[in-house]
C-alpha cells in the first residue's frame, strides 16, 4: 500500500460500522495516520471518537486518494450526496452489498473510477476474504490499490465480471452466517445427546473453527479430508449417510440456500 499517497491526500470512509472499523484498524496498524482519515458516520463508535487526530464528520478534503463507501444499502440514497464535494482524481470503492456499479456511476458521475468489493465479517479478526471488480474507468493500478487495502483484513480475489458478485455474496458474503448456524445446531444436537449445553457449544465452536483452519492449511482438498476422517462402517460414516443424502442432506439444502441468497442479491441490485 502506498501510505505516503494516502497520508498526503487522505482517505474518506463513508460509514464506519463493524466492517469499516475492522478495515480502518488494519490500515492504522500498517502506517496510515489517523489525521489523514475522514469518517462520515451519524453514529460513531466510542473507538472512533477516541482516535486522536481523526477527522470525524468534518468537511471532506477536495482530492482524497480514495473514498470507501461502507454504508448499508438502504442508507445509500441518503449518504451518497455527501460525496458531492469530492471533485478530484479519486478512486471510489464500495463494500456495500447489493448496490451495483451503475448506481454509483449514476450518483457520482459516469466517468468516476469505481471498484466494487464484497468482504465478509471474519475481516474483523483479519481472516476475511474479499472479491473485487472495477468499472470500465478503473485502472490496473486502482485494482492493485483496492487489493492492498483489503489485504489488511484477509484474502482478496478478483472477478472477471460484476455479474459474479451475486454468487460471491451468496457464498462468502453471507456464508459466515451459515457456518454460525451450523455451530448453533451442532451444539444443540450435542446437548440432545446428553452433553451440557456449554460443553456442547465449546466442542462445536472448536470443531468448526479447527476444521476450517485445517481445510485452508492442508494440501488435500476438503473431499479428501472428509475421506481421511471417515472409517467405513464407523460413526462418521453413519452421520455422513444423513448429511450427504442428495435430496435431504447438505447437497440439496446448501444449493437452495445459496440460490436464495444469490436471487435476493440480484433483486437488491435490480
Amino acid at each position: 500500500m502506498d501510505m505516503d499517497d494516502l497520508n498526503a491526500r487522505g482517505l474518506v470512509l463513508l460509514g464506519c460500522g463493524k466492517m469499516g472499523s475492522a478495515m480502518l484498524e488494519g490500515w492504522l496498524g500498517r502506517g496510515l495516520a489517523a489525521g489523514s482519515v475522514w469518517v462520515i458516520d451519524p453514529n460513531p463508535s466510542d473507538w472512533l471518537k477516541g482516535l486522536d487526530g481523526l477527522n470525524l464528520n468534518a468537511d471532506l478534503p477536495p482530492d482524497p486518494a480514495i473514498v470507501l463507501i461502507a454504508v448499508k444499502p438502504q442508507m445509500m440514497g441518503e449518504a451518497l450526496p455527501t460525496l458531492a464535494a469530492v471533485k478530484g482524481d479519486t478512486l471510489f470503492m464500495s463494500v456495500a452489498a447489493g448496490t451495483p456499479i451503475r448506481a454509483y456511476e449514476a450518483a457520482l458521475g459516469e466517468d468516476r473510477r469505481i471498484v466494487r468489493a464484497m468482504p465478509n465479517t471474519p475481516a474483523a479478526i483479519g481472516r476475511g476474504i474479499s472479491a473485487i471488480v472495477g468499472n470500465t474507468h478503473a485502472t490496473p493500478a486502482d485494482l492493485d490499490l483496492a487489493e492492498r487495502l483489503l489485504a489488511a483484513v484477509g484474502q482478496v480475489v478478483r472477478l472477471d465480471s460484476e455479474d459474479q458478485m451475486d454468487g460471491v455474496t451468496a457464498v462468502s458474503g453471507s456464508g459466515p452466517a451459515y457456518v454460525f448456524h451450523l455451530i448453533e445446531t451442532l451444539a444443540a444436537a450435542g446437548a440432545a445427546q446428553g452433553l451440557a449445553p456449554d460443553l456442547a457449544m465449546q466442542l462445536a465452536k472448536a470443531t468448526v473453527g479447527g476444521a476450517g483452519a485445517l481445510a485452508e492449511a492442508a494440501q488435500d482438498d476438503p473431499a479428501q479430508l472428509r475421506v481421511n476422517v471417515t472409517s467405513p462402517g464407523g460413526t462418521t460414516q453413519a452421520a455422513l449417510n444423513v448429511l450427504m443424502d442428495e435430496e435431504n442432506g447438505f447437497p440439496a439444502l446448501l444449493r437452495r440456500a445459496v440460490a436464495a441468497a444469490a436471487d435476493r442479491s440480484r433483486e437488491l441490485g435490480a
